[in-house]
């Protein structure tokens, strides 16, 4: 994993996987798995290869949990988000171990995070944070809460500018004035 730090990482900001290195993620094309491959295609913007290859994956697969969130992953980055939260249920149902649904969860938040559902992407990250502590994977856990205190950060903002326009549209956004001019507050 060291080495992919200067190929790619999550953005703080906006909890997307973000190419940092073009060329070397389009060199790992030649010595990866299935599976890694769709998620590098996704990763490059290539998005109609890796949903045609993650199609092909998830059909051939045996086990199809992980197919099915690479492919969901792949839909996501093309904002198909009907598409990818359908792939996602399906993962859910296979989970079957507490680490599992911990990474269905934590992708489900990243989803609705993409889709402006900040408060839910928080509560699908908690939910994500507790199934990573209870499975012992303590960095999986922390990563989970941070996505969940940057759904809430960027929750909270949204709510504050909602409030205002809200304020605005009702006429209690405008400053009142005194007999002097000054503002009342």
């Amino acid at each position: 994993m060291e080495a992919d730090e200067s190929i790619w990482r999550t953005d703080a900001a906006t909890l997307r996987d973000v190419v940092l290195d073009p060329n070397a993620m389009e060199a790992r094309l030649g010595g990866c798995t299935e599976l890694e491959r769709v998620w590098v295609l996704s990763l490059l913007g290539r998005h109609e290869e890796a949903v045609i290859e993650g199609q092909a994956l998830l059909a051939a697969s045996k086990d199809r949990f992980q197919a099915l969130l690479v492919l969901a992953n792949a839909y996501q980055r093309m904002y198909r988000w009907h598409d990818a939260a359908k792939l996602q249920e399906q993962a859910l149902r296979l989970s079957r171990t507490r680490t599992r649904e911990a990474n269905v969860r934590h992708q489900i938040g990243r989803r609705l995070f993409d889709e402006g559902l900040y408060r839910d992407a928080a509560a699908e990250f908690d939910w994500a944070a507790s199934l990573f502590g209870a499975a012992g994977r303590v960095e999986a856990a922390r990563s989970s809460r941070q996505a969940r205190d940057r759904a809430l950060e960027v929750h909270r903002q949204a709510s504050f500018g909602d409030n205002e326009i809200q304020a605005c549209a009702e006429g209690t956004g405008q400053p009142e004035s005194g007999p002097e001019g000054d503002l009342l507050r």
